[in-house]
């Protein structure tokens, strides 16, 4: 009797938030799929999953990966290392697995980290997602970059010395990640002048979506969520 052939690792991008940004080449991933993967808190909530429970059938394997979600987990973390060695379990029996990731896999994406994991083992495909920087810029609406403008993209947890560097020569900023660091990122957008025109785009794709000028939102008493983006320009 041959061996069954090991399952596809598929990377799921499924957008900021909105369930209607979903793809169609997503949505067919998922109804494939036999094993839907999706990181998850301590506690068990997952934003991803939120974004694609509807779509999900009940004869699906749901498996959660717990992540910790935190400037502190970084790439070499064990629980990357017990998250693959679950679905590698899953994909030596044959059956495909979708990780299902909030944006899009490969930009900021936790599936990055079971890429280099499984990918030298495995059959792998990605299917891009809206990302929460086309989105916000949609939201507000503004364009990001255009014509021969440069762009800088960089998460608010970044050392401010590197952050100000980078963005001293750049024409348009997106800062993600913001959180506790939006006073940080208002003195670095200030330095480089950038700051005048920034907008701050708060669970972009989300009920409770807020959009306010970057002024407006470091005068909140109660600061910013983390999934807040900051899109500044020059012009």
């Amino acid at each position: 009797m041959s061996a069954v052939p090991p399952g596809t690792l598929h990377g799921v991008g499924v957008g900021p938030g909105d369930p209607e940004l979903l793809t169609l080449r997503a949505l067919r991933i998922l109804d494939d799929a036999p094993v839907i993967a999706y990181p998850a808190t301590t506690r068990g909530d997952s934003m991803a999953l939120a974004i694609v429970d509807r779509f999900l059938r009940e004869d699906q394997v749901l498996v959660p990966l717990p992540l910790m979600f935190s400037p502190a987990q970084t790439p070499d973390d064990p629980a990357y290392d017990r998250a693959a060695t679950v679905l590698a379990a899953h994909l030596d029996d044959g059956r495909d697995v979708a990780v299902i990731c909030q944006g899009d896999p490969l930009f900021h994406g936790s599936f990055i980290y079971l890429l280099e994991r499984l990918g030298p083992r495995y059959a792998v495909d990605v299917t891009p997602g809206v990302s929460s920087v086309m989105a916000c810029a949609a939201a507000v609406p503004r364009p990001i970059v255009h014509g021969a403008e440069g762009l800088a993209v960089l998460p608010a947890t970044a050392d401010e010395d590197r952050m100000a560097a980078l963005l001293s020569q750049a024409d348009a900023a997106v800062i993600m990640k913001v959180g506790r660091h939006l006073a940080k990122v208002g003195r670095v957008l200030d330095g480089a002048g950038l700051a005048r025109h920034a907008v701050c785009i708060t669970r972009v794709g989300h009920a409770d979506e807020a959009i306010r000028p970057l002024r407006e939102a470091l005068a909140l008493a109660d600061g910013v969520p983390y999934f807040t983006v900051v899109l500044a320009r020059r012009a």
